[in-house]
């Protein structure tokens, strides 16, 4: 009498032909640790984790994992940090995969924030100065006439050289801090 198959012995029968080269599952490791970063940075942003629990998770991987995906949280953490938001949170963390302090780098990354903000708003009052003369030549006025800046062409093209400017320094700063290797 002939043996009937279950379903499951089929599959396993037939994926036996089927293996995975070492490219794929090279690609599904590195799959796998951007995932991990990602979950990681995402967390810590939002406040859900602490550096120690990050620290908890790093210790259950293996040492070429671990390294990968501190490597990866650190360029995350880098490329995250903005002239415009809140880099606090961001520089502990740098600070403790580093594991040095970055008082100079707070200090010239707040000093650039401020510098870029002052000039941005001289350059917002100037550009709305122009643009309410605009509407006035236009017959529009009056105390509660407005201009929405920030989705006028005007404004975003007279903000384009200071944003180029700033970044391009905000990225040296950015560019110091990922070449930075501890015990140099």
């Amino acid at each position: 009498m002939a043996e009937i198959k279950s379903t499951l012995e089929l599959a396993l029968e037939r994926s036996k032909k089927f293996s995975l080269s070492e490219k794929d599952k090279e690609e599904i490791k590195q799959k796998e640790i951007q995932e991990k970063i990602l979950r990681l940075f995402y967390r810590y942003q939002k406040g859900d984790l602490h550096l120690h629990e990050i620290q908890k998770e790093l210790d259950r991987m293996g040492e070429e994992r671990r390294r990968a995906v501190q490597e990866g949280l650190l360029l995350c953490w880098i490329d995250e940090l903005s002239l415009e938001g809140e880099n606090e949170n961001i520089l502990k963390g740098i600070e403790w995969l580093q594991d040095r302090t970055l008082d100079e780098v707070r200090v010239e990354l707040r000093t650039l924030g401020i510098q870029y903000q002052s000039e941005a708003e001289q350059i917002k009052q100037e550009v709305r100065a122009q643009m309410l003369e605009a509407l006035r030549e236009e017959g529009f006025g009056g105390d509660a006439l407005e201009p929405h800046l920030e989705a006028s062409d005007v404004w975003q093209k007279a903000l384009a050289p200071l944003k180029r400017n700033y970044f391009i320094r905000l990225r040296g700063l950015k560019d110091r801090l990922k070449s930075y290797k501890k015990g140099k």
